[in-house]
């Protein structure tokens, strides 16, 4: 059947599933609280090969599809959807690593990032650049074998945590052409980090601004060719889009089962909260949501595996529609909590906090919506 998984999917998705119940949901509210990431549970999940997602097998990789990949992602953010982000950002900057940079700098950093020994983050947003990612101003001079490094990334995943960071510079003229990708390790002379964001949700994860104050980088560091890193960028984001959209499936999947659960155990009126007709429309809506959000995202993840013409153009509908739903759901959910919902006790907050940022970052749902009507108006 065409809508039906393969074998080899399904054991991905088992194989996910048995990790995050065993590994991550029953921690996953006390990282939230203590703001923890969960460095020692990342490199067991690497073991299964979740830290090389895309690495082709010639690398040391899985180098699976998209779909895959978006199975995986959903599986991980039904225990947490700030875990399974970080993971996919991780994964983001490999696929970057094993399709551009030079073979040295692969065996030098690839066989420590999937192991997950070491983290990568990525890094495009500036404080005066963030949907116009193209207007970016951190520079990167050539000096013989070497780039000078000046300036700071914004809203960073990862910082201060990874060892290493693929930096969006500007070795050219204004606008995307004169942009390229740089590898620069979290060790250089000259990168710092500014403090820890204070945030609504992802506290499983830090997020910080990255400086970098005449970074000297071997030019061998750079992914491709000099004024290829903004095609580079948004090649990466098409995938990260993709992941994201699956992570509030897999979050708002979690909520609907939360609340078909406490519905069915709380009773008001004399009555199961669950045979209230109003809940079950609720509910049945809340899943038909979820279903349409998934058959997009996986028709979305095949255009990008087969880099079909219209794959930004999928992925874009695909994160807009499942981003939104997934928040949509979690306020729903937490609706039918009632006051509950609003407490900590219950999963369902964290849930809805942590969905929220998703409908802002990989692309703003707003940009999403510039990139279909672009579609639209050819």
């Amino acid at each position: 059947m065409q809508f039906s998984l393969t074998e080899e999917q399904q054991f991905i998705v088992d194989s996910a599933a048995r990790f995050t119940a065993d590994k991550i949901s029953p921690f996953a509210a006390q990282w939230d609280e203590t703001h923890t990431l969960p460095r020692t549970v990342l490199r067991e999940a690497a073991e299964l090969g979740f830290g090389a997602i895309y690495v082709s097998e010639a690398s040391g990789g899985i180098g699976i599809g998209r779909l895959e990949a978006a199975l995986i992602m959903e599986e991980m953010a039904y225990g947490c959807p700030s875990t399974a982000a970080f993971v996919s950002i991780h994964n983001m900057a490999c696929k970057m690593i094993d399709s551009y940079a030079t073979e040295d700098v692969k065996n030098a950093y690839l066989p420590h990032l999937i192991t997950m020994d070491m983290l990568a983050s990525y890094c495009l947003t500036e404080p005066g650049a963030g949907s116009d990612a193209a207007s970016l101003k951190t520079s990167a001079k050539r000096q013989g074998d070497h780039y000078i490094v000046n300036g700071s990334k914004a809203f960073i995943s990862g910082a201060g945590e990874s060892e290493v960071y693929l930096v969006m510079c500007r070795t050219g003229d204004d606008g995307p052409k004169g942009i390229s990708c740089l590898l620069i390790d979290k060790h250089a002379d000259g990168v710092s980090f500014g403090a820890q964001e204070k945030k609504l949700g992802w506290h499983s994860q830090p997020t910080a601004q990255v400086n970098f104050d005449n970074v000297k980088v071997p030019a061998s560091h750079r992914l491709g060719n000099e004024g290829q890193g903004f095609s580079i960028a948004m090649e990466g984001l098409d995938g990260g889009r993709l992941n994201i959209a699956a992570c509030s499936i897999g979050g708002a999947r979690r909520c609907i089962d939360e609340a078909v659960q406490y519905t069915t155990d709380r009773t008001q009126f004399s009555s199961r909260i669950i045979d209230f007709q109003n809940t079950q429309f609720t509910l049945a809506d809340m899943t038909t949501e979820l279903h349409a959000a998934k058959a997009l995202l996986h028709q979305a993840c095949e255009k990008v595996t087969h880099n079909a013409p219209d794959k930004t153009y999928f992925a874009a509908m695909a994160k807009r529609f499942a981003t939104d739903t997934g928040s949509s759901i979690a306020d729903r959910a937490l609706q039918l909590f009632g006051g509950y919902g609003y407490l900590m006790d219950y999963p369902i907050e964290r849930f809805w906090r942590d969905l929220r940022v998703h409908s802002i970052l990989e692309g703003t749902n707003q940009i999403m919506r510039m990139i279909v009507a672009r579609e639209l108006m050819k």
